[in-house]
């Protein structure tokens, strides 16, 4: 009657959705502010004032029937133009408009390229801890999703456990840095070595390998860490990118595909993105907010409050007990649980009503995600209960 695969994935809510919908219930109960919801990505920080200015002149100066009429599928061409001159001036790339394929942010990037380069018998390498949608945006394709297990150490590529999976089924291989949700940036030396084993792999098994990269953190990185743009290491590179996190505009749902001149069979390639997109009823990105991003590309974002955030949350856990990689980038922390059974622990951090996400949703057991794009003042609130919480395994 239905299709069993899609019941199961509605009627099963994500762990992280289903966590913010009992910390709902939960405040009713004992009141919102006191309440430690760590579980959604979802900014604390408003969005630039850039942003509603440029907005404001946009609605007041362009012709309304342009602002919110359809563009074409791959987006606004001006706004394409003004992106790709943004990418050209940060990383020293040769973009043009026909490089971008404007998309409803990276969660429909990262779709349609899966779409786009999937086939039956196809496998797509991830690494732990990775985006736990991933998996199903993999297997709607009728493609294979595989895990490469984490280097809890430095959460780097684990290139001994890569070596085991990358086969020559292999189409393409998933990285996310700064990692969702380690906080990891992976480093140069690091993405060397893994675009010379890609180009290897490639004249071995005589097809291209893709390298797909989800950078909706990009510009979240502490300490002037750097994180590398993978075009200028790896031909066939495709970047999926979102300005929910940049400009804190997650619910406008705006972003973009690059496909590089580089890549292999350009336009092919392009084609079967448009092709996917078409599929998965990818109209066109909104409107007015092609407009907005491409006039504010590359203008800086405000990351202070998310980088405070963190060394009160990282110390306090220090303090309390916990190990934790203190990540370079992004809005989490990814420590390990206290016991080895992860869902066990973020079920007892509940009685003293702190939210946490296991590791296991992660494809990295044994830990736990602590988002903390929140109010300040309820990560200081939070580190008390944190500490009675490890005292209680002490």
């Amino acid at each position: 009657m239905i299709s069993k695969e899609m019941y199961e994935l509605g009627s099963k809510k994500s762990t992280i959705r289903a966590i913010a919908e009992y910390a709902e219930k939960q405040a009713k109960v004992v009141g919102k502010e006191n309440i430690y919801d760590f579980s959604l990505g979802n900014p604390n920080v408003p969005a630039p004032e850039y942003i509603k200015e440029t907005i404001i002149d946009i609605l007041n100066n362009e012709d309304s029937c342009s602002v919110h009429g359809y563009t074409a599928a791959y987006g606004d061409p001006e706004s394409r133009e003004l992106v790709a001159k943004s990418l050209n001036k940060r990383f020293g790339t040769n973009f043009s408009g026909k490089n971008l394929f404007m998309t409803a942010g990276a969660a429909a990037s990262i779709s349609i390229c899966f779409k786009a380069l999937g086939e039956r018998d196809d496998e797509f390498i991830a690494f732990a801890p990775y985006f736990p949608e991933y998996k199903c945006f993999v297997e709607s394709t009728g493609s294979k999703f595989v895990a490469v297990k984490a280097n809890v150490s430095d959460f780097q590529i684990n290139f001994s456990e890569f070596d085991k999976r990358i086969n020559e089924h292999t189409k393409a291989v998933i990285v996310n840095s700064p990692n969702n949700p380690s906080g990891a940036v992976y480093s140069e030396k690091t993405i060397i070595k893994l675009a010379d084993i890609l180009k290897q792999k490639e004249k071995e098994y005589n097809h291209p390998i893709f390298l797909i990269s989800d950078e909706p953190y990009r510009e979240i990185a502490y300490d002037n860490v750097e994180v590398p743009y993978l075009p200028k290491y790896y031909d066939n590179t495709l970047v999926c990118y979102s300005y929910s996190k940049s400009f804190s505009l997650p619910g406008e749902r705006i972003g973009y595909i690059v496909v590089p001149n580089e890549i292999i069979d350009f336009d092919v390639i392009f084609a079967a993105i448009a092709g996917a997109a078409r599929v998965l009823t990818h109209v066109n990105a909104p409107s007015l907010f092609q407009k907005v991003v491409a006039r504010c590309a590359g203008l800086p974002s405000d990351i202070s409050t998310y980088e405070n955030n963190k060394d009160i949350l990282y110390n306090g856990l220090i303090e309390a007990g916990f190990s934790c990689v203190k990540p370079d980038g992004a809005f989490y922390l990814f420590p390990k649980s206290l016991e080895a059974d992860d869902e066990a622990f973020c079920e007892k951090a509940k009685k003293y009503n702190l939210l946490l996400v296991p590791g296991k949703d992660f494809g990295c057991p044994g830990h736990f995600r602590a988002a903390y794009c929140i109010k300040t003042s309820t990560i200081e609130k939070s580190i008390p209960l944190f500490k009675k919480l490890a005292e209680e395994y002490k």
